[in-house]
């Protein structure tokens, strides 16, 4: 998908209403905790913010993933986008993505064209709320990992998710009694699961509705 055709979808897609859970739940590993999509969250709960930054390369449409260093942690090792905890001067979510896509990744945030807001997910077993922030650059960024927090960066095409084969399904065994069947994509011999899959589900279903 060239990158000027997924802008136009993309600004064609937002102006309907988000598909929120519906595209969400496509990629939900099973059994769904419900607690995803409870309207009452936690009292404790707190917010974060990912940024999905498209730029074009070589004509078509790419997005930064970042693979997580192992570490001691719900998150360890696994697939995401540049993004973050909020801050208290952070002003709001959108300053977040931008901030932590800077820290974790080298994306100066004047690179960065807004395109809107996603639908946002809670993710229960760190207790944040995440809000999924759509932008692009006209330019390929200076991409630096942060090296503590930023194991890989796995510059990825939008068409890489058109491709069925790598839309794939495994049982993940956490413990005897906890076992979740996962939807994922596999991307550079990586598993993408989880919020991160949900999320990149709901942005294939906005470029869908901007087919309309």
């Amino acid at each position: 998908m060239d990158f000027k055709s997924v802008l136009k979808l993309l600004e064609n897609g937002m102006k309907y209403p988000l598909p929120g859970k519906e595209a969400q739940l496509s990629m939900s590993p099973s059994p769904v905790d419900l607690r995803r999509f409870d309207a009452k969250l936690p009292s404790n709960y707190r917010k974060g913010s990912v940024l999905i930054l498209l730029y074009p390369f070589e004509g078509k449409a790419f997005f930064p993933l970042i693979k997580r260093p192992e570490y001691l942690g719900v998150h360890s090792g696994q697939i995401a986008f540049p993004g973050g905890k909020m801050e208290e001067e952070d002003a709001d979510e959108v300053e977040t993505a931008l901030r932590e896509a800077w820290e974790e990744v080298g994306i100066l945030p004047e690179q960065v064209k807004l395109i809107g807001r996603m639908s946002n997910l809670f993710i229960p077993t760190s207790n944040f709320l995440v809000s999924p922030i759509l932008g692009y650059s006209e330019i390929i960024p200076d991409f630096v990992p942060e090296e503590r927090e930023v194991a890989r960066i796995i510059q990825t095409a939008i068409s890489t998710f058109y491709e069925p084969t790598l839309r794939k399904q495994k049982v993940l065994e956490f413990s005897d009694n906890f076992r979740l069947d996962t939807p994922y994509f596999e991307v550079e011999k990586e598993m993408v699961w989880g919020a991160t899959a949900m999320i990149i589900s709901e942005l294939l279903q906005i470029l869908e509705n901007g087919r309309k």
